[in-house]
């Protein structure tokens, strides 16, 4: 089931049979290729830049999960997003993050545990600017809500607070104004340019 409506895109749940398409999208150059969408699942020094290792971590995820582990934009039929996202509380990088517990007071109060994350977003080159991290964000909302969650939450970069900058390092979290856009609203700072957001479903 396509779960964006933009003509000629749609955004499906990253199964077993697209193994090959998660590959096309995160197998390039860059911090993609080497990372795998594994930091927010360790912690520490548990982390390694292996990325053959991390390779094989997420394809066992994808093709164990109960529910994907993640979404993938497709535009005229060619794989070129993907979003990482899932209950906040199987990211341990995320709930073990001393920075954002002071920020957020108690993620471990009643209902907590159906509050989801958005973790990681990777666009092709060659697509970027177009639109499509905006459309996974979409269809990450849509996913969240047909899996029960109750929020949708972002760590993502106040670029207009760097003075209208910031490197592309930075961006796979998201930026601010994007998740402002879809509805989420701002509850919590870890630092000058990094804003903690949500959205109720």
């Amino acid at each position: 089931m396509a779960l964006s409506d933009r003509l000629l895109r749609a955004v499906l749940p990253a199964t077993p049979a697209r193994w090959p398409d998660v590959e096309a999208v995160l197998g390039g150059r860059g911090d993609p290729g080497w990372c795998w969408c594994q930091f927010f699942l360790t912690t520490g020094s548990s982390y390694q830049e292996d990325a053959g290792a991390n390779r094989a971590a997420l394809r066992r995820q994808v093709e164990t999960a109960a529910v994907p582990p993640g979404l993938l934009l497709y535009d005229t039929g060619e794989p070129v997003g993907w979003l990482q996202l899932g209950p906040r509380q199987q990211f341990p990088r995320v709930t073990g993050n001393a920075a954002l517990a002071r920020a957020m007071g108690q993620p471990d109060a009643p209902g907590e545990e159906r509050v989801w994350r958005t973790t990681c977003f990777v666009v092709k080159v060659g697509h970027r600017r177009q639109g499509v991290a905006r459309d996974l964000l979409r269809s990450g909302i849509a996913w969240t809500r047909a899996h029960r969650g109750t929020h949708l939450e972002g760590h993502p970069v106040d670029v207009a607070a760097r003075g209208g900058r910031a490197p592309g390092a930075l961006l796979y979290h998201g930026t601010l104004s994007m998740f402002v856009g879809e509805g989420f609203t701002e509850v919590a700072r870890t630092g000058p340019h990094r804003p903690v957001v949500r959205r109720r479903l």
